[in-house]
């Protein structure tokens, strides 16, 4: 048997394209990512969600010299949802990057870490995330939910 998966997601070749609401989220993302600690990777992370109730809360990634410490910005920033703004479901999150050694111009994706983390923040609420995708400049991506990002994913189905 085999079986395909595809998924449709949105490209735009800049934000000035994006809707007013995505747009000021995602120049918040681009400026949060100065308050990366990336000492050693010289990559600024930023991931900022848009929750539900209309509050903004940030991330951004934390290096550590023990390489296993660190943690993802948006890893980061669903453990401080889950502590300012614990019974809120995320409605967008918008996640860019700064390369301080070389371009920002392309959107990158999550870590396979990070989709499982997003996909789990998605079923706990039963909501879909909105998830913007860009560097600091340049094209900018969209995908309507985490379950896109992960098609093969762990879920406490697999538990039962």
């Amino acid at each position: 048997m085999e079986k395909e998966y595809s998924f449709t997601y949105q490209i735009f070749t800049d934000i000035d394209q994006l809707s007013e609401e995505d747009t000021l989220l995602l120049q918040k993302a681009r400026a949060n990512t100065q308050n990366a600690y990336v000492p050693y990777s010289s990559f600024q992370v930023s991931a900022i969600a848009l929750m539900h109730n209309g509050a903004i809360v940030k991330g951004t990634n934390q290096e550590n010299a023990s390489y296993p410490v660190g943690i993802c910005a948006e890893r980061v920033l669903l453990s401080t949802i889950s502590s300012v703004q614990p019974n809120v479901a995320v409605k967008t999150i918008a996640i860019s990057y700064h390369n301080l050694n070389g371009e920002s111009l392309r959107p990158v994706a999550p870590c396979g870490m990070c989709r499982q983390a997003l996909l789990e923040q998605e079923n706990r609420f039963k909501q879909p995330i909105k998830i913007i995708l860009s560097g600091m400049e340049g094209e900018v991506i969209i995908v309507e939910n985490a379950r896109q990002l992960l098609p093969f994913n762990f879920s406490a189905e697999d538990m039962l």
